[in-house]
């Protein structure tokens, strides 16, 4: 009987480390570089809505600590599938099919608690206002904006 020989490495297949990350609260060892981005995003966050970790409430602290939680998985996936690819055969990939989506609109729901939301966009200018306001008539002795004339 002839053996059957596979291309497989021997070991266990690499995974995207985001379920471990979830129950251990620590990055598998080929992504350990997701740390400084989580621990800038975590800053960045409590500065955004602090300045300071002791101007938070514990609500906050509690959401910003599951922001974190969230960005870390979606992040593992991502690189994840930026080396397996998107597709698995003809199937999209499981991590992508199972729960990416889940947890991109868990983490926008969160950020939405937290109070981070589109800042409002400034009203249009009428073009006959910004023409008045950037180039003034030249008879009456007002400076253009930025002008040192």
């Amino acid at each position: 009987m002839a053996k059957m020989t596979t291309k497989l490495l021997p070991g266990r297949r690499q995974t995207h480390g985001g379920y471990s990350f979830l129950a251990t609260g620590r990055l598998p060892e080929h992504r350990r570089y997701i740390e400084k981005f989580l621990t800038a995003a975590r800053m960045g966050l409590i500065r955004d809505l602090g300045p300071t970790e002791q101007d938070l409430t514990t609500a906050e602290i509690i959401l910003i600590d599951r922001v974190i939680s969230k960005i870390g998985i979606l992040r593992c996936i991502e690189e994840h599938v930026r080396e397996q690819g998107i597709m698995s055969g003809n199937l999209l990939a499981a991590s992508l099919r199972a729960s990416y989506l889940s947890y991109s609109n868990s983490l926008r729901l969160d950020l939405q608690a937290l109070g981070i939301e589109r800042k409002k966009a400034e009203e249009a200018l009428d073009l006959t206002e910004y023409v008045k306001k950037h180039y003034p008539d030249k008879n009456s002795g007002e400076k253009k904006e930025g002008s040192d004339e």
